[in-house]
């Protein structure tokens, strides 16, 4: 799993969960979670998830549907609106327009085998 920073993945994660809503259709908590640990982002809590979830249905983004249990707790799905598919597509470019800046300040324009401040060997 690569390292990442706490504060870049609660930054990142409402665009991640717009992302896995658009590609998976409607979910809940658990799976959600899941998921994302699949793709990477594992460790995730529900205290950092359910606030972004949270969130995303205050702003329209997506909505939510609870379904009772069968001989357990219920549970709540949530599921994309227009309006979060739309924030998607608009989030998902900011994201790689700011990918596209910090890679070329970061690793000088090529990053092939390289990290920063490695300068492969060479001195000035």
């Amino acid at each position: 799993m690569p390292d990442i920073h706490a504060a870049w993945l609660r930054a990142s994660l409402p665009l991640c969960l717009l992302g896995v809503l658009a590609s998976e259709g409607e979910s809940y908590g658990y799976a959600l979670i899941q998921r994302l640990g699949e793709a990477g982002l594992g460790g995730l809590k529900p205290a950092t998830l359910y606030p972004a979830l949270g969130k995303l249905e205050e702003e329209g983004a997506v909505e939510v549907r609870w379904s009772p249990g069968e001989g357990g707790p219920g549970r709540k799905y949530y599921r994309l609106t227009a309006a979060g598919h739309a924030r998607l597509e608009q989030d998902y470019r900011s994201w790689r327009a700011l990918e596209d800046v910090v890679s070329a300040l970061v690793g000088g324009g090529s990053t092939a085998g390289t990290t920063p401040g490695d300068d492969g060997g060479k001195r000035r």
